[in-house]
């Protein structure tokens, strides 16, 4: 029995990059063994097991057959004549193919250091092909590595576009595709992981709605970069910068969806394009089961983007609206990620990348003020219900009309 510290953490710690879990592998040991050793079992199709103390995972060491189509159609074998080799030789890329044993010495039978050195993500084995979610982890690493100069090896790329061209990707289930894109949504180069399955093909099935947006023309006077493909990830790329949040990232990506759906003869305008995105949305988030306050947040910046940018041209009225609508008059409300997702919108813009965006300070203040205003004078007997709200709602529009008025008199606001 020979234990190996194996996967991220090794590859991490050549990178000199944070080690946030380490993975172990047992060679040459059974199941029986592990748990007279007092490991706890925990794995449904193989055998992982936690150490009794530091409750790390340990898995044996294993090779792979493909049975069937699809992420789980394997048959696994962990008896204990399997090599630290063979077991590395199952995995998706070199840079995590090595080990390290208990003296510190490097295995690294495929070149992973190699690739690390030069920048390469690389496929272990032909093997690769026999399991789709590997095309969205390779996407994933792309994502992850790409600030450090990471690339997809050709040969790597031209496969994953041979598994989308099989008919290997439609077996993706959408737990698994939602659970790689959160973790994508994290990275430091999200735009990356869209960019790197579009190269492969894989964009188009697995997220067509996002790969509708490329071709599609906007007016170059607001948008110099043209395409709204471009524009969405440029708009992404923006948010990684503003927020860690993922789901602020997912609604500066999403919010212009519906420009997919305007007929080209109106092409370069889009006129009505927040709303018409909405069942886009809905459709993309039914199908990958995004949770709501995710969800609810894209829906947010799709539907109100525009409204945002052009705070100030808002009658009153409008604007208490839409901030009614958001829900920022609420105590769990999620403005200040709407308000990021917005400026990532504007800032996502060739030319537009170290644009103020002014509008947020207003729309907070705007909130504040409305916030502000004493309701009791509408708590009257012959106002019941919805006729409360209306008097409510009124009299913060008067309010926000009065703010606005002294902004448009100290202030200007670049529009986006």
């Amino acid at each position: 029995m020979k234990i190996y510290l194996v996967g991220g953490a090794v590859r991490d710690r050549l990178l000199d990059y944070p080690v946030l879990e380490r993975d172990w592998l047992v060679v040459g040991a059974t199941a029986e063994t592990m748990l007279a050793q007092g490991y706890k079992p925990v794995g449904k199709d193989f055998p992982v097991f936690l150490h009794p103390e530091t409750h790390e995972e340990y898995a044996l060491a294993r090779t792979e057959r493909k049975t069937a189509p699809g992420y789980k159609g394997f048959a696994v074998d962990a008896n204990p004549g399997v090599t630290l080799e063979e077991d590395l030789l199952r995995r998706d890329l070199t840079i995590n193919a090595m080990a390290i044993d208990d003296e510190g010495v490097l295995a690294d039978p495929f070149q992973g250091q190699r690739d690390l050195r030069d920048r390469i993500l690389r496929h272990v084995s032909p093997a690769f092909n026999e399991d789709p979610v590997r095309i969205l982890r390779v996407a994933r690493f792309a994502a992850r590595y790409a600030h450090l100069g990471f690339k997809v090896a050709e040969e790597t790329r031209q496969l994953m576009q041979d598994m989308v061209e099989s008919g290997e990707v439609d077996h993706l289930v959408p737990e698994r595709v939602w659970a790689e894109l959160y973790k994508a949504l994290t990275e430091a180069s999200p735009a990356a992981f869209f960019q790197t399955l579009k190269d492969c093909g894989a964009l188009a099935v697995i997220f067509p709605e996002i790969q509708a947006l490329f071709g599609v023309p906007q007016p170059a006077k607001y948008h110099p970069e043209i395409d709204t493909g471009v524009h969405s990830l440029m708009a992404l790329t923006q948010a990684a910068k503003l927020s860690g949040k993922p789901e602020v990232r997912l609604a500066a990506l999403l919010h212009d969806l519906g420009k997919a759906l305007t007929e080209p003869k109106y092409w370069p305008s889009h006129h009505g394009h927040e709303r018409k995105g909405l069942p886009v949305l809905e459709q993309f988030c039914q199908r990958l089961r995004v949770p709501k306050t995710v969800k609810s947040l894209c829906a947010q910046v799709m539907e109100y983007h525009t409204h945002c940018h052009r705070v100030l041209e808002l009658r009153p009225d409008t604007l208490t609206e839409m901030l009614q609508n958001i829900g920022a008059f609420k105590a769990d409300n999620q403005l200040p990620e709407f308000l990021l997702a917005c400026e990532a919108d504007a800032r996502g813009r060739t030319g537009f990348e170290q644009t103020a965006y002014p509008q947020a300070d207003f729309i907070k203040a705007a909130v504040k003020t409305a916030m502000a205003v004493d309701t009791r004078s509408v708590l009257q007997p012959h106002l019941q219900g919805a006729q409360i709200g209306a008097a409510i709602q009124q009299l913060r529009s008067k309010a926000v009309g009065s703010l606005k008025q002294h902004y448009r008199q100290s202030n200007s606001i670049n529009q986006a």
